[in-house]
């Protein structure tokens, strides 16, 4: 089997292919590296918001973004779920909004029963249909991470799971996504 360079990177990564590995223990606690290369534009695409209405990602101008890209079916995703419910607590009142979009074919009655399972409390259930998202991000697998910035520029990247709850991501986060207008600023 060849993955070829791109392929090796994914596995590396600790992506949904690292997960089909057979040395690979179940419960790894992989850790994706955040990539700092932005500002760069948005692709356009759009989700599915909780209330089942399409959401433009220019929507969220003016507000800082994390968009994670995951799945029911992927271990890694699976895994930083319960870290990413407790940062978007934690960034709440800061207009920080934790988006995780997920590309699973059930929708919203696959995702729903998940977050009742493991207690998500905090998180909505964002749909990315066809996966367009990942499309439009050329995602390499899953879990992907997206941080956006208020001015609706893409700021970083982190490909595999995290904790998103730690202090150093959180600081990321907070840096990376709090930076530009702040949505009580005139434009």
């Amino acid at each position: 089997m060849s993955f070829g360079r791109r392929g090796a990177l994914g596995l590396l990564a600790g992506g949904t292919l690292g997960a089909a590995l057979p040395q690979r223990p179940a419960r790894a606690q992989t850790v994706g590296v955040l990539r700092e290369d932005g500002p760069k534009p948005l692709p356009e695409f759009a989700l599915t918001d909780p209330e089942g209405t399409r959401r433009e990602i220019g929507h969220f101008r003016g507000k800082g973004v994390v968009l994670n890209l995951w799945a029911t079916w992927c271990p890694p995703c699976v895994e930083e779920m319960p870290a990413l419910d407790r940062l978007a607590a934690l960034l709440a009142r800061e207009e920080i909004l934790v988006i995780p979009a997920s590309s699973d074919r059930g929708g919203r009655a696959q995702v729903e029963p998940f977050y009742t399972r493991i207690g998500i409390k905090n998180l909505g259930i964002w749909l990315d249909p066809g996966s367009a998202a990942m499309r439009a991000f050329k995602a390499r697998g899953l879990p992907t991470t997206i941080l956006i910035d208020r001015e609706g520029r893409e700021r970083g990247r982190l490909e595999g799971a995290a904790a998103w709850d730690g202090a150093a991501l959180v600081a990321d986060v907070r840096r990376l996504c709090g930076e530009g207008r702040k949505a009580t600023e005139p434009a």
